[in-house]
């Protein structure tokens, strides 16, 4: 698919990136294959490159534990996952700016737009509509601003990447074989795989709920793929299958 994509963009000039990523269910863009066809897409080499380093990494173990068909069950479900929740973010983010243009004030106006664009930019006229609070002016360019930036949202939540699912593996693996050490590239101290993953799983759910400006990472994705991962792990084990 990531040769495919290149292929396409160079030839033809088409972005299946557009094309297979997984936007809003509201969006023009949208189609039901997408929730399948986002997992398998990627954003460039550095992107493909280190998702599968880290399914064959952590997926290689798993795999041999469960079995082919267990193992892309619970991959697929937890890639499934993963674009839910993002979907269920995406449109808590649309709902908020829905509120203020159905209620526009400045305090509403600045707090919800400084999330995506720089304070700055947004200080002389946020003083200037606190001061005049009734300027029909001000407010038809309030909402006009959250419109655009609104738009811009829904444009920019086209999901890719095979992370959700990856992130399900390192649950997986991290219940699984909870006391095995690992030894990583940017923490060059040994740390149990059950202990990576919490620490993981708090740095992912921190940077959602944070929503750095500039962040394009779709956190709330990776956290889905966990929790799927959960989900199916917490099943298999109700229904007494073999899984310890």
């Amino acid at each position: 698919m990531y040769l495919a994509l290149l292929a396409f963009e160079k030839k033809y000039q088409i972005d299946l990136n557009d094309l297979l990523g997984l936007h809003y269910f509201t969006s023009p863009k949208f189609r039901w294959y997408q929730v399948i066809t986002h997992m398998f897409m990627h954003m460039n080499f550095a992107h493909i490159a280190f998702n599968m380093y880290a399914v064959w990494m952590f997926g290689t173990s798993l795999e041999k534990f469960w079995g082919p068909k267990r193992f892309i069950i619970f991959y697929l479900f937890a890639g499934l996952g993963a674009g839910f929740l993002h979907t269920c973010f995406t449109g808590y983010q649309l709902h908020a700016f829905d509120s203020v243009i159905a209620n526009p004030d400045p305090e509403s106006y600045y707090k919800l737009m400084s999330k995506y664009l720089d304070p700055a930019q947004l200080h002389d006229f946020y003083l200037y509509w606190k001061s005049n609070p009734s300027s029909a002016s001000a407010i038809t360019t309030a909402i006009s601003d959250l419109s655009h930036v609104q738009e811009s949202v829904m444009a920019n939540s086209c999901a890719v990447g095979a992370s959700g699912a990856l992130f399900g593996i390192l649950l997986a693996f991290g219940m699984i074989f909870p006391n095995t050490e690992l030894m990583l590239i940017f923490f060059p101290i040994p740390i149990k795989a059950k202990y990576f993953v919490m620490l993981y799983g708090a740095v992912e759910l921190f940077s959602g709920v944070s929503q750095i400006r500039g962040d394009n990472i779709a956190h709330f994705a990776h956290l889905g793929g966990m929790l799927f991962g959960f989900i199916l792990i917490k099943i298999w084990q109700k229904n007494r299958t073999h899984f310890y």
